[in-house]
């Protein structure tokens, strides 16, 4: 058969699945009308509108254009895309038993490997139980209590290397991000440099936003792509995903097998994954939901804060007002002869507050994680029916000039009750997702900008880089994957003060 021919059958195969699906929908007749949206063409609907690059912008033109909730079909399938807090809260938390189960992904989660994680769980028992173990293990501020030396350790770590090395910030943070979630989840000391554990985390989290990116792959519109074989053209995306495939796999195998050998040998130290096996004899299948469950607190809780605690030196680099008030307040609690800890969390509103700004103000999720819609609804006399994918738009709602004033501006201030001043809307409500799919690390997100912020902000000063004599001023330009990071930049740190040396260069192992 020629090449030709090949190609003439897959597209023909490809139309024909469509026109059945259209044609069963001109025979149905909708209890509601779907919400508006752009305009589509026959037989492929709105292909052409689905946005690959800062799609949360198109998505917030859609909003002011067409109102909190929108829709496009592409090819059969419904997305409705979520502008508002409030409409994602009513549909995704109120009607959480129908808004809570995730898409079949054919490249991240079915190729790739993707789908064994909690993000990607159908919602189901499997689903339950992770959460459960998530909870038990970090769901409460009690239960973080246990890391929060970790927390201390590691932090205390990455100073030391951004004072010996302050040009590699972006790297120090990624090895700092690694190093905590690697204790935390499987008590997993890293090297100090070329960690193998951290290496492929790296690898694999950056594969991981490329493969999630919306209408990155074709075999996410047309799912029949996957049954393909790799020697047919145009199939370049199944050697890709062979690739990926193999390093989820290492990823996920790795560490756990050093626990599993560690416990064996009466060695190992306690950590979420050493609780998941401790005293007891799993099936496979439980060994295989261990196994991943700890994968997706060490996936999960990896690429977010690297893009949390590289924005907070981003944000410190442009706005250095911001960055004088966070550090008096600090020289005022804590004073020069120590480093700020856990312990002074209630007596630094303003550092607290300015965590709270990091995340709104730079968007890791900026189109969030899509919910799938179980049962056929009515929301708002707009119709949703069963299967269509819920795309919340976390970028506009932490950047809606209605709910945050200049919202391009970094003030943390908008946090505080000042002279009477109603605090702006809480972040974390919005940030972390929303209903049953809200991230279960919320809280170690949360913890881990706050000490990276308090510790550094006492110990350094951060200002824009001058190159021959011109100031050179960072651009704000998040990538465009699911995991968005800041673009690369320059800045310059130097201690404060001998003092601040002094104590950054205290054993971390105190």
């Amino acid at each position: 058969m020629s090449t030709l021919t090949n190609v003439t059958w897959l597209n023909l195969l490809c139309l024909a699945g469509v026109g059945v699906y259209l044609v069963k929908q001109v025979f149905r007749k909708n209890p509601a009308p779907y919400p508006p949206g752009p305009p589509g063409f026959p037989l492929v609907g709105n292909v052409l509108d689905m946005p690959k690059i800062r799609p949360w912008l198109t998505f917030a033109e859609w909003g002011k254009k067409y109102g909190d909730i929108s829709h496009i079909q592409v090819l059969g399938q419904h997305f409705i895309v979520l502008n508002s807090s409030k409409t994602a809260m009513d549909m995704l938390d109120k009607k959480s038993s129908i808004y809570s189960d995730r898409p079949v992904l054919p490249m991240a989660g079915e190729l790739v490997g993707w789908k064994h994680m909690l993000g990607f769980s159908p919602y189901g028992d499997r689903f339950r139980r992770y959460r459960k173990d998530f909870h038990r293990a970090i769901g409460t501020r009690a239960a973080m209590d246990a890391y929060s030396s970790v927390e201390d350790i590691e932090t205390r770590k990455f100073l030391k290397r951004v004072l010996t090395r302050p040009d590699q910030l972006q790297e120090h943070v990624r090895h700092t991000a690694g190093a905590i979630i690697l204790r935390i989840s499987y008590g997993y000391e890293v090297k100090e440099s070329n960690d193998p554990f951290v290496d492929i985390a790296d690898r694999a989290l950056e594969q991981f936003s490329l493969a999630t990116a919306h209408g990155a792959f074709m075999v996410d519109i047309i799912p029949l792509l996957a049954k393909v074989p790799e020697w047919f053209p145009g199939t370049g995306f199944k050697r890709i995903a062979r690739e990926w495939h193999e390093t989820v796999e290492e990823m996920a195998s790795g560490p756990y097998n050093f626990v599993k050998a560690q416990m064996a040998a009466g060695i190992a130290p306690k950590s979420f994954t050493s609780s998941l096996l401790e005293g007891q004899d799993l099936t496979s299948e439980e060994n295989d939901r261990a196994k991943w469950s700890a994968l997706s607190l060490y996936g999960g809780g990896s690429d977010t804060t690297v893009s949390a605690i590289y924005a907070l030196f981003l944000a410190m680099t442009l706005f250095p007002d911001v960055q004088k008030k966070a550090q008096a307040e600090i020289d005022a609690v804590v004073g020069p002869d120590r480093l700020p800890s856990f312990s002074d969390h209630a007596s630094l509103p303003y550092i607290e507050a300015l965590t709270k700004e990091v995340l709104r103000w730079n968007s890791v999720a900026p189109t969030g994680f899509v919910h799938r819609v179980t049962e056929d609804d009515i929301h708002d006399g707009y119709y949703i029916p069963k299967g269509s994918l819920i795309i919340p738009n976390q970028w506009f709602m932490l950047n809606n000039p209605e709910t945050y004033a200049n919202p391009s501006q970094f003030n943390p201030e908008r946090f505080l009750a000042n002279d009477g001043k109603k605090p702006e809307t809480e972040p974390r409500t919005i940030c972390f997702g929303f209903g049953r799919r809200i991230c279960p690390g919320l809280l170690l997100a949360e913890a881990s900008v706050w000490i990276s912020a308090a510790m550094s902000l006492a110990v350094f000063d951060i200002s824009k880089v001058v190159e021959n004599g011109v100031e050179i001023t960072p651009e704000v330009d998040p990538s465009s994957v699911t995991i968005s990071h800041p673009k690369p930049f320059k800045c310059f740190i130097k201690a404060r003060s001998a003092k601040a040396i002094a104590l950054i260069q205290q054993d971390a192992n105190y």
